[in-house]
């Protein structure tokens, strides 16, 4: 699984925050990660240098095997908190989407066979 961590540029400590980033995602997402190939990071601070309640932004687009990319955001009041919660967001999201390709997998292994 490769990371690639883009952020914008009212973002400070760039290389401190990738390589956390991308350890929080691995570590996170360990348990899918045959399943990924690659997962894109766009963090950004909607209101630059003014304060706001929600103005960290975090988008995760992730690049799965044989499958459509899937992309969530989650907003924030801080760039670790964006980033856990678009973490969450994508485990859901493909959770979902392998538990029913797994349903409809044993839904065809239990059909009886056509005389």
């Amino acid at each position: 699984m490769q990371i690639q961590v883009n952020a914008g540029h009212h973002i400070e400590a760039r290389e401190a925050l990738v390589a956390r980033v991308s350890a929080d995602l691995s570590r996170a997402l360990a348990r899918i990660s045959d399943h990924i190939t690659r997962i894109e990071v766009h963090l950004s601070d909607e209101n630059g240098e003014k304060n706001g309640q929600h103005d960290h932004r975090c988008t995760l687009e992730a690049r799965l095997e044989r499958r459509q990319p899937v992309a969530v955001t989650h907003h924030a009041a801080t760039l670790d908190l964006s980033v856990s919660g678009a973490t969450s967001k994508l485990l859901r999201v493909i959770d979902s989407q392998f538990g029913r390709l797994e349903d409809r997998r044993r839904a065809d292994d239990t059909r009886p066979a056509e005389i």
